[in-house]
């Protein structure tokens, strides 16, 4: 193994910046090869030390101090940084450098895409623009001034207010612009090229009015309306209920379609990847609008919560991301359902979440080092962050929570804050020590709570006892128990819901109901209001009872999810010939009482549990036994007459019409989708003939994909239906990015990817065709990707080795693939570690390094 492992940055060495810089005048000559940056810095010194800036793949040209060039020995230049030495106490400096924009395939920085120039500053990409302290606590107002080529670039756009703009000479032209508040360099934003623009208004709560433009490809802007229309609602909505008025008098977006994220938050430039702004019915599938809705929210909601308001160092990173991803998911309740919005948000959590916390890379919400800042974008910080927020809020109720937020934003606007300067807030408006819940922020790992309920039926006396239990990791060898708020009820006793805090590692509640002579039905984690593994002494009809009769919408879920867990664990490992007829009789029944109503809440319950979930239930796990017992008990689904006829009878009527991304449609819709993947696991004639009928037939994208997904399931990314899906979407980059996802879940086997791999529509260098192909196939076809043969390995092992050296970023983030290398069965297992042993021992960058040195970590405590 190379011993070059990144150094980590530890928590405890934080020491403030030695220096104040008020403000930064920057001017750009702006060029696809060559764009010179000249800064002017006034700084002030507030402790002892030379001044350290940092700078990568920058050609110095000059620096100068209050007007007078500096000689060699007064500064030194390093790979990554330039200091200087014996500064006077306030001063000017002035710095011009040179950096190439088209020679920058990692997509941070300053660089090139669609023939048009863009930024990403975040977490450290500013430093490739110019020589700066780029951390988050040096906060100064920026004054930017571009100058470039009219025709090459006739927008320019930057952070903040607009101010002068004009010609310099022929062919040339210039824009200023000024933020009028102090913010990090990460924030730091500049577009420059050629848009169409979609543009409209928006005036504020206070009567301010703000020009809102999305800057988009030639041709595309009617595509944007969806993204424009999503960010008006957010703005009133953060109105609305967090007293958030937006503070500038423009907001811009510029959509761009090579980003290694999905959005970004820069003061007044939120810079987007196309793919989360573009939509219309003929491209776009009710969750590509859902998506749109929810991330153009929640850049908005930064505004506030990242921007006014930052982090003092990136160890903080969740007081901004899982504080906005909280806002943002109810914001998404609000627009929609808010029932089925938070299961959807648990489906994602214990899909990415827990699989992370429960393997060789769980870390901390807020960890006390790391080695990649990169690699700390994950989703334990923003998801589990984000359920932390919300535990936050069931503990104290509503109005103490509002109240806090509200002192938190009053008295830390315009400052770099911790964990502890947000919890003070609501520690002080509650009159609480909320220092033993600071504890989630600091140990890893999902707590497993067990209930056990006990009943006299002669007087009607109860008792549920809770244990907890937290895993030993590598990062916490000794956890400790974690106060756990749990909403609880007895819903058919009439016992109205209660917040319950577990906070040691047992505890009880007694109740007392009229006795009947049966145990009454308990409902534990109502709204799944803790991010935890509940192990309760629910009987398999108790489930089918909440399934049918708990007046929680997540515990009717969870309870028929587990019960269909417990039948693919007994179809993958036990020997079950076919999932029980009780459990498809009740699914069906409980479907069909909500479709009319709720069909969107109707089409979760016919959903399967993933494979990523299945992996968490038992250990070592068999992908491909998985996968056939999935397919085993999806056929069973539709083999039964009820489901059948339920299913058929749902897609006998037409698609809605004429097609809005309304939240009702979208439900229609995502239940028909749920019908037609039940069809791609029928092994029927008829079911093909209606497959067929359905995808030449479909009006939206949501239900073409649908039946690409099923007829893949059915015969692979071989079958027709792909090569006449490309030929009518080839033109529209983001429809084909759909084709390859599809590809990916439906290939058998790695080989069976070879084709598209060599597609000439799949491009290396453009991370949305990264993720489409290569991230799906490794973490979503589990069965394929874990192949007996290594061949699955084999081709994400050539991908990484080959993506690392242009977009380390992306490279790193497909690697993860492997977080669970350890639940595999052995063969998999030995083949995987001989993988990441083999990755370990290649020149691979930071990024890539940090995440297999903690993949092979010493971690008997997760095998």
């Amino acid at each position: 193994m190379r011993t070059d492992t990144p150094v980590p940055v530890k928590l405890s060495a934080y020491a403030p910046y030695p220096f104040e810089i008020e403000s930064v005048t920057m001017r750009f000559d702006l060029d696809f090869d060559t764009t010179c940056v000249e800064s002017t810095l006034k700084v002030k010194r507030l402790d002892i030390g030379d001044m350290v800036l940092d700078g990568v793949g920058l050609v110095l040209r000059s620096i100068a101090i209050d007007g007078h060039a500096l000689s060699e020995g007064a500064y030194t230049v390093s790979e990554e940084t330039l200091t200087i030495h014996d500064t006077p106490e306030q001063f000017e400096l002035t710095i011009v450098v040179e950096n190439q924009p088209r020679k920058n395939s990692a997509l941070s920085g300053l660089y090139v895409s669609g023939g048009r120039l863009c930024t990403q500053c975040e977490a450290d990409g500013f430093r490739r623009i110019t020589y700066w302290p780029d951390r988050p606590d040096v906060m100064s107002r920026f004054e930017v001034r571009l100058e470039g080529d009219k025709s090459a670039f006739p927008f320019l756009l930057a952070n903040g207010t607009p101010g002068n703009f004009g010609d310099i000479d022929a062919g040339r032209h210039f824009a200023e612009w000024d933020d009028p508040h102090p913010k990090p360099s990460y924030l730091f934003a500049l577009c420059a090229g050629n848009y169409d623009v979609y543009r409209d208004q928006f005036t504020t709560m206070g009567g301010r009015h703000v020009d809102l433009a999305i800057h988009v490809d030639k041709g595309d802007a009617d595509r944007a309306a969806y993204a424009m229309d999503s960010l008006k609602r957010s703005m009133k909505w953060d109105e609305d209920c967090f007293g958030r008025e937006y503070d500038l008098g423009v907001f811009n977006i510029v959509a761009v379609r090579d980003f290694n994220f999905g959005a970004m938050e820069n003061k007044g430039l939120n810079v987007f990847n196309s793919a989360y702004v573009l939509a219309d019915e003929a491209s776009a599938t009710d969750m590509d609008f859902e998506a749109i809705e929810s991330i153009v929210a929640h850049e908005y909601f930064h505004n506030w919560t990242g921007n006014r308001i930052t982090c003092r160092d990136w160890f903080q990173l969740c007081l901004k991301e899982g504080l906005t991803v909280f806002r943002d998911q109810e914001f998404s309740a609000d627009m929609r359902a808010r029932a089925v919005q938070r299961i959807k948000d648990v489906i994602r959590l214990r899909a990415r979440q827990f699989a992370e916390d429960g393997g060789p890379l769980a870390h901390a919400v807020r960890p006390d080092q790391y080695a990649s800042v990169d690699n700390l974008y994950t989703a334990t910080v923003y998801e589990k962050g984000a359920e932390l927020i919300r535990m936050l809020k069931t503990l104290l109720g509503e109005d103490v929570f509002a109240a806090g937020m509200d002192l938190y934003f009053e008295r830390f606007d315009g400052h770099a804050a911790t964990i502890e300067d947000f919890y003070s807030c609501f520690s002080e408006v509650s009159g609480r020590d909320l220092t033993h819940f600071m504890a989630w922020y600091g140990q890893p790992g999902t707590p497993t709570v067990k209930v056990t309920h006990s009943f006299d039926p002669a007087t009607g006396k109860g008792k549920v006892d809770f244990t907890q239990s937290n895993p030993t990791t590598r990062v916490q060898p000794a956890p400790k128990p974690l106060p756990i708020p749990l909403k609880w009820s007895l819903p058919e006793a009439g016992k109205a819901e209660e917040v319950f805090l577990l906070e040691g590692e047992a505890d009880s509640i007694s109740y007392t109901v009229n006795p009947n002579g049966t145990r009454p039905l308990l409902s534990v984690n109502r709204g799944f209001s803790a991010p935890i593994h509940l192990e309760t002494d629910h009987s398999d009809e108790e489930r089918l009872n909440l399934v049918r009769k708990d007046t929680d919408p997540f515990n009717r879920w969870d309870a028929l999810q587990t019960l269909l867990q417990r039948e693919l664990m007994a179809l993958a490992y036990d020997g079950a010939a076919a999932p029980k007829a009780s459990i498809i009789s009740a699914m069906c029944a409980a479907a069909r009482s909500t479709a009319q109503d709720d069909p969107a809440f109707a089409a979760l319950l016919l959903g399967v549990p993933s494979p990523i979930e299945l992996f968490q239930v038992r250990t070592p796990a068999d992908p491909a036994a998985l996968a056939k017992a999935r397919k085993a008990l999806r056929s069973g689904l539709i083999a039964r007459p009820e489901m059948a006829d339920f299913a058929y009878g749902l897609l006998e009527a037409p698609a809605p019409t004429p097609f809005t991304p309304s939240a009702d449609q979208a439900g229609i819709r995502a239940l028909r989708s749920a019908a037609i993947s039940l069809l791609g696991a029928a092994n029927t004639n008829v079911s093909e003939k209606k497959l067929e009928d359905l995808f030449r037939g479909a009006t939206n994208m949501t239900e073409k994909l649908a039946c690409l997904r099923a007829i893949g399931e059915r015969h692979g990314p071989d079958a027709a239906a792909f090569s006449t899906f490309h030929t009518a979407y080839q033109d529209q980059p983001l429809v084909i990015d759909k084709w390859f996802q599809v590809a990916a879940i439906s290939a058998a086997s790695a080989s069976h990817l070879k084709s598209y791999l060599a597609h000439p529509d799949f491009n290396l260098t453009n991370p949305n065709r990264v993720r489409s192909l290569a991230g799906v196939f490794a973490m979503q076809n589990l069965a394929a990707f874990h192949a007996d043969d290594g061949s699955g390995y084999a081709l994400i092992e050539d991908i990484v080795s080959r993506l690392d050296r242009s977009n380390p970023a992306v490279a790193a983030r497909l690697i993860t693939a492997f977080e669970q290398w350890r639940s595999l069965e052995p063969l998999a297992r030995s083949q995987a570690e001989a993988l990441l042993q083999r990755l370990s021992e290649s020149d691979l960058s930071k990024n890539a390094r940090d995440i297999v040195s903690r993949a092979l970590a010493n971690n008997d405590e997760n095998a």
